[in-house]
């Protein structure tokens, strides 16, 4: 029975996604854990319902006009829940926020320095006082009017934009402009002008040249189009742009990421000359405190800061209190082990483990009590040293008087918490179901869970003999970020695991500089002195290497119409099949018509959808299936047609594992869906939206991908904290495909913070000490017991307790 005091949030008839009808009831006021294999269910409990509900009844108390302003998420899909206080969600979010964004504005501390130096900077004699928006790169008062406050300036040149002078005009030398249509009608406009479109570029007057690159004119002229056989083609008035003019109109404004990335080829970026790169204009520039600049206290790791902000303690009252309000709100976020970033380090430069926990050093910082922080998660990303701060902020945070509901992977957290839900058994249509909630030493008489070998430490996975190097890349003098005159050996044909602290050097020596010279390598038969790259001096060994994989947690696709079946090639097989059966052929349908993207097959209500958006302005939009087609995306006409008894729509809507018994037989499939099989996603439907996924379902799809391929050659894989956002049991399976793949004779590199991964590696490269500027140096290197026993460094004593020698 429920009660005003009761202190309990008691959830019934639980529906969303996979969630099985689930009632449970979790205490408030301490840490819940959330735990269960990928696919389990346990996000769409903690966020699809719990948080959804408690957003969606704020919602209800604000006004309905203020309602229309803000983003709502729909009701969630279950039949009541109570004892549920206000709730705050830090998730991981895979949008990366704008350029502008920085740690001192995701962390407000930006506003706080600014007000410091607005109010008890030095300024110059007889200069007037500013107040905290001139300080701003983000406003008309503060921006450097040259840059508009973005410390870059972008520009072109004749050699960029037209990279074989030998071509005309005609023949497309102006390489910048558009294609297609546009392009044609471009140099139409300018042969109706009166220009030579037809000489070799280089043999035009260098003045017609200039006017064609970088005119910021835009007359308009009648053009009269070459007739085409059997079409007739109307003289129309046509606008001319320069090439300089498109390209940098297309970089600023285009919607499309495509477009941009295409113009950015066009463009050279330099600090900006007018304010250094500082983006500020000069009058705030001309304003100290302790005798630096706000550009160069931005530019301080937040680390050394503190430090220059204890020494110039003194002063004013007013930068008394300024100074300690600043070094309150920055001792959470150092706690959190993010003391190497900078204020003007870029949003977008972070990754999601480093964003969330900025935003909860923030939320330490708001005095909210009684609230219920539901977190994804916070644990990615952190080396275990940092793992034990984290726990250290979510206590502080619970002792506040609030609740702290965790969503999370890692056993070290879910061992401290005061509450445990597990779901499962398994993934997507095996699990959503709880298994146990309560205190987690009762989670050993739990048969079913495969948490519960893990977090009691059952069955330790046995030793293994790490593998011989086959050969060595050798990286020398890499100086990049904060990894200084650097030398790093990579071991090929062994699993290397690279560790470190947050903020070591880890992926920039991997990802950046690796990844670099592999990419920018020069083909082995071609002679010349060892491979230059940016950030490295020289490289050796590139050439056993005869082809690079980066597997990144990057989306897989950014709408709905992108989905598991699309990425992988999938579809193609599927629409193919379907296009061989007897009633497609009797009705002479191709494999297009059985895409959901194109006109034709598809449903043209919802335009291939599935669903149409519904507008009720106070209240949330809504996403009601289409009215004609039912959420098939699919016309009449095409499900009339069927493969072994199924519709397009239905082989869509089969999980992995159904689809693998369903297309047995067929070649293509078969490969692709026992790939998706073998790194545990075969729960997922096929035709699992892309906006669905997390970040280590994409990873695993894209390394699915690339299992399927033909192996030819020596391959090196890149992977970026693989093991984020899974389970340890899921853990395993991963491994289990990336041994398979050196066994195969590839090699692979991993950059990892799980010590059960680093410690089954062959070889570890670690960095440190610390982050930052205290980072960038490889303090050990060798086998995992060679490292494990290494002075100074910090992952050595995690890395031992993993090999049971600690």
């Amino acid at each position: 029975m429920s009660t005003p005091h009761d202190p309990y949030v008691r959830v019934r008839g639980a529906r969303e996604h996979n969630l099985r009808d689930v009632d449970v009831d979790i205490p408030r006021d301490t840490l819940v854990v959330f735990t269960g294999v990928s696919g389990s269910g346990k996000s769409s409990l903690a966020f699809g319902t719990i948080y959804a509900e408690a957003q969606r009844r704020y919602f209800e108390s604000v006004a309905p006009y203020a309602r229309r302003l803000i983003h709502q998420v729909g009701a969630p899909d279950v039949g009541e829940i109570t004892g549920l206080p206000p709730a705050v969600s830090l998730e991981q979010r895979r949008s990366a926020p704008g350029s502008r964004s920085s740690v001192g504005t995701v962390t407000t501390l930006s506003n706080s320095l600014r007000m410091l130096f607005s109010r008890a900077g030095d300024y110059p004699p007889g200069a007037e006082r500013l107040d905290s928006d001139s300080f701003s790169p983000n406003t008309a008062a503060g921006a450097c009017p040259e840059c508009h406050g973005l410390g870059l300036i972008h520009r072109t040149t004749e050699k960029l934009l037209v990279p074989d002078p030998s071509l005309s005009v005609r023949e497309g030398a102006i390489a910048a402009w558009p294609g297609a249509w546009q392009g044609k009608n471009l140099r139409d406009v300018l042969d109706a002008l009166g220009y030579d479109v037809e000489r070799p570029w280089r043999e035009l007057e260098p003045a017609d040249r200039e006017w064609m690159l970088f005119t910021d004119e835009q007359p308009v002229v009648t053009v009269h189009p070459v007739r085409d056989a059997g079409r007739i083609q109307r003289p129309y008035q046509g606008t001319y742009m320069s090439a300089r003019r498109y390209v940098m109109h297309t970089f600023a404004d285009s919607r499309s990421r495509t477009l941009r990335a295409k113009a950015e080829r066009f463009l050279t970026s330099a600090p900006c000359p007018v304010c250094g790169g500082s983006r500020l204009r000069p009058e705030a520039l001309a304003v100290t405190f302790a005798g630096r600049t706000i550009a160069d206290v931005v530019a301080l790791p937040l680390s050394a800061l503190t430090e220059v902000l204890l020494e110039a303690g003194g002063g004013s009252d007013t930068a008394r209190v300024l100074t300690a309000d600043l070094l309150a709100r920055i001792e959470p976020v150092t706690e959190l082990g993010l003391g190497y970033l900078s204020l003007d380090r870029t949003a977008p430069t972070l990754s999601s483990g480093e964003l969330q926990r900025l935003r909860l050093a923030t939320q330490l910082r708001s005095g909210l009590f009684g609230v219920v922080y539901v977190l994804d998660e916070p644990s990615a990303g952190l080396h275990p040293a940092d793992t034990e701060s984290l726990l250290g902020v979510l206590g502080r945070l619970r002792q506040a008087g609030n609740s702290v509901f965790v969503v999370e992977h890692q056993m070290d957290v879910v061992r401290q918490a005061g509450w445990l839900v597990d779901v499962g058994p398994l993934a997507g249509e095996h699990g959503g179901r709880v298994l146990h909630s309560g205190p987690p030493a009762e989670l050993a008489g739990v048969a079913g869970s495969a948490t519960r070998r893990f977090l009691f430490d059952e069955d330790p996975p046995p030793a293994r003999e790490p593998r011989e190097p086959s050969g060595w890349i050798r990286l020398r003098g890499v100086d990049r970020h904060n990894v200084r005159g650097v030398d790093a050996d990579f071991p090929l044909g062994v699993l290397t695991a690279v560790t470190g602290v947050s903020g070591s050097g880890k992926s920039t020596l991997v990802g950046q500089v690796l990844a670099g010279v592999l990419a920018g390598r020069r083909p082995a038969d071609v002679p010349g002195p060892p491979v230059r790259a940016e950030g490295c001096a020289s490289a050796e060994g590139l050439e056993a290497v005869d082809r690079l994989v980066q597997v990144d947690q990057k989306p897989i696709g950014r709408t709905p119409r992108s989905n598991l079946a699309t990425y992988t090639g999938l579809f193609d097989v599927v629409r193919k099949l379907f296009a061989d059966t007897e009633a497609a052929r009797a009705r002479k349908y191709r494999a297009g018509r059985f895409s959901f993207n194109v006109a034709g097959g598809r449903c043209e209500t919802c335009q291939g959808e599935g669903f149409v958006s519904v507008e009720l302005l106070f209240l949330p939009s809504t996403y009601a299936p289409c009215p004609d087609c039912h959420g098939a995306r699919y016309n009449p006409r095409t499900l009339d047609v069927t493969l072994r008894g199924l519709t397009i729509a239905e082989v869509l809507d089969l999980t992995v594992e159904a689809a693998a018994a369903f297309l047995a037989g067929t070649p293509a499939a078969e490969r692709s869906l026992r790939a998706l099989l073998d790194v545990g996603l075969g729960y997922l439907r096929l035709g699992q939206p892309a906006t669905e996924l997390s970040g280590g379902e994409a990873q695993r799809i894209k390394l699915a991908t690339e299992l399927q391929r033909t192996r030819r050659g020596h391959t090196l894989y890149l992977l970026d904290e693989p093991t984020t956002g899974l389970h340890p049991a899921d853990v395993e399976v991963l491994m289990r495909q990336l041994h398979g793949l050196v066994d195969a004779g590839s090699t692979v590199v991993v950059v990892e913070h799980d010590m059960a991964v680093v410690a089954g590696a062959d070889r570890v490269i670690d960095l440190g000490p610390g982050g930052g500027d205290r980072g960038g140096r490889i303090v050990a290197t060798g086998t995992p017991r060679e490292v494990a026993r290494a002075a100074g460094s910090r992952t050595a004593a995690y890395l031992a307790k993993a090999l049971r020698t600690g």
